[in-house]
């Protein structure tokens, strides 16, 4: 399979994740920060996710050891940073246009898409580079 069909399955998959886990943490509590709470909880299930998929099946990355992982993780975070900030600025400016659920999401995948479209090549530059390749 190319890496551009797995990496678009697996950004598919973590923005499911995402919406999903936004959707139950709603479900469970819809008091005062209800939509950022839920908004954070799935960015970070979607992080999660994403990150062990891509390290693994995209970028086939081995750390050296546990703190090895953890700085590229967080290096992986850090380039997020920026596209997560993309997401965000869609999900909350459709939910404060629309008012509804199901445009936040709309405006989730849209955010998602296009956050996820950058990150690979700041994924392949910064996170995942190969030790002399170019």
């Amino acid at each position: 399979m190319k890496i551009s069909t797995l990496y678009t399955l697996f950004a598919i998959l973590a923005t499911a994740a995402n919406i999903e886990v936004q959707d139950i943490s709603i479900r469970y509590y819809s008091g005062q920060y209800a939509i950022a709470i839920s908004v954070g909880l799935g960015t970070l299930a979607g992080l999660l996710l994403k990150y062990m998929l891509d390290k693994r099946y995209i970028f086939r990355f081995k750390a050296e050891n546990p703190i090895h992982d953890t700085r590229t993780f967080l290096l992986y975070s850090m380039m997020g940073a920026v596209t997560t900030l993309i997401f965000w600025g869609f999900e909350f400016g459709f939910n404060h246009l629309y008012h509804t659920k199901e445009s936040r999401y709309l405006g989730a995948v849209i955010g998602l898409a296009i956050g996820y479209a950058s990150k690979y090549q700041l994924d392949k530059r910064f996170v995942f580079k190969q030790e002399g390749a170019s």
